[in-house]
């Protein structure tokens, strides 16, 4: 059995925001060799989401709408005004951890032929909350 770990690092310059991982991950299974296994790519931090999905403008906008409609940014610190608990500790960024939650932590795809195994319109994504620092995301596969 082969496998293979890798550290992506993650700097977007704004607080939120959407990256493709599609072709980094693609090139990664070609390094490990694999020809039949899984591969698990997982944000390594708590503000921070790895998604499948389209790659398309609109709906990275209509996500973008739909989550902050869910959980809008507040800053403020009063829980009886709309704050949240959570920024009582001084952070602002409470949203940021339910977005994540809403959105997922990792993502397991099949290997097939060497290849990842995905739909017709699937794309790997590393979705952003609470940016302007560097955050990790862990690429492991296993399989033969």
């Amino acid at each position: 059995m082969k496998s293979l770990t890798k550290e992506l690092w993650m700097e977007v310059p704004d607080r939120r925001g959407i990256v493709s991982l599609h072709r980094e991950v693609e090139r990664l299974v070609a390094e490990s060799g694999i020809q039949d296994g899984l591969v698990l790519v997982n944000a390594m931090h708590i503000t921070a989401s790895v998604f499948i999905n389209d790659n398309e403008s609109g709906l990275h906008a209509d996500y973008e709408r739909w989550l902050e409609e869910l959980v809008p940014f507040n800053p403020g610190s009063d829980p009886n005004k709309g704050g949240y608990l959570h920024n009582r500790t001084g952070e602002d960024n409470a949203d940021a951890h339910h977005k994540r939650q809403i959105m997922g932590r990792e993502v397991v795809v099949a290997i097939t032929n060497g290849q990842l195994h995905l739909g017709p319109w699937e794309h790997i994504f590393y979705y952003e909350f609470d940016g302007k620092r560097r955050k990790r995301v862990s690429v492991k596969m296993i399989g033969d």
